[in-house]
């Protein structure tokens, strides 16, 4: 509860990882990308001990920095993790934080000609270079991933993705069911395209050259402009909205790529994937203003329908809008190591 950083009984390691994969990226962002490692108390005393690993990933606009950043009477997630481990109330495992930000906020953790190849970063770079340098257990079944918002929806798009590399995740209010978390923000987008011309490209060159969001609906317009460079941007890297940016009128073409990747509707596509998992937790705030709490229960539901055992699923609907929900993650944190401990 001090507004000063903490002791912690284990330790951050701080890195950076050269990607050749984000290399040339389309939005010629960083290709050198820092990575936070903590290393649970314990770790430097048995050399021949290996450990679990569950990578943590950030919401829109995150970056590994944030993670020091103190909210009044709330301690950052790196302290409150240590403290599950140094009160023993978890099997130590490895926290893996890296970074993939992006210039126009976030990369939802896919490859995309719009922002650059992030999944393949995370799984093909990331993960190896962990694995190669700390005493991991180098298997799925003892990594996990976890997040939350569009890291929540990373954390669910991975495993499904990647069943030969994670066996379990967490999701906090990740982004699924599109109709609901997106949809109902694409009138305001119209809107503020009447000052632009109906053209995105215009509002981004005036977005970036002046102080950020000092315009009514900024926020609202760069989640959607940023979505579409991740789920539906052309060829040339181009982000394609998925409705007609004059009259709102949607376009079916486009609207079904987002719909492609929502969490809910891959579920059935991936249901083997799904099934191999040890371990799946979902939980959101019934306030939740992007209707991700409705997400979850169809997520959820998704699971179920395709087999996935609800003894593998801790689900909880809690109190509470989209923010202000970090005291969740080492609730989930431990519940996740205890089941992906050898």
């Amino acid at each position: 509860m001090l507004p000063w950083s903490a002791d912690l009984a284990g330790r951050l390691d701080e890195h950076v990882i050269s990607s050749a994969l984000l290399r040339d990226n389309p939005l010629k962002d960083p290709a050198d990308r820092p990575l936070t490692v903590y290393v649970p108390p314990g770790y430097d005393d048995d050399p021949d001990r290996r450990y679990p690993v569950v990578y943590v990933i950030q919401g829109f606009t995150g970056h590994t920095a944030m993670w020091r950043n103190r909210a009044p009477f709330r301690q950052p997630f790196p302290e409150t993790a240590d403290a599950v481990f140094a009160r023993g109330e978890a099997p130590p495992a490895l926290l893996v934080f890296p970074d993939t930000w992006t210039s126009y906020g976030g990369s939802q953790f896919v490859d995309s000609p719009g922002t650059g190849r992030y999944h393949s970063y995370l799984c093909d770079e990331v993960v190896p270079w962990v694995d190669a340098r700390y005493r991991t257990l180098d298997a799925p079944e003892h990594r996990a991933i976890s997040g939350k918002s569009s890291g929540g929806y990373g954390a669910m798009i991975t495993p499904m993705l990647r069943p030969d590399l994670f066996g379990a995740f967490a999701t906090h209010a990740g982004d699924a069911l599109f109709e609901y978390a997106y949809q109902g923000d694409f009138p305001g987008v119209v809107r503020i395209l009447r000052d632009y011309e109906g053209d995105p490209a215009r509002w981004w060159d005036d977005f970036r050259s002046r102080v950020s969001f000092t315009k009514p609906g900024d926020e609202k317009m760069l989640e959607i402009y940023a979505m579409a460079a991740c789920y539906s941007a052309r060829q040339d890297g181009t982000p394609e909205l998925p409705f007609d940016t004059v009259t709102g009128v949607m376009r079916p073409e486009v609207w079904e790529r987002w719909l492609a990747v929502d969490p809910v509707r891959m579920a059935s596509r991936y249901a083997e994937a799904l099934r191999s998992q040890r371990a799946i937790w979902i939980d959101a705030g019934t306030r939740d203003e992007w209707s991700l709490d409705v997400g979850a229960e169809a997520f959820r539901r998704a699971l179920l329908d395709n087999g996935v055992g609800e003894d593998v699923i801790h689900f909880e609907l809690f109190d509470a809008a989209h923010g202000g929900i970090d005291y969740r993650y080492p609730l989930a944190l431990a519940w996740l190591c205890a089941r992906i401990a050898p």
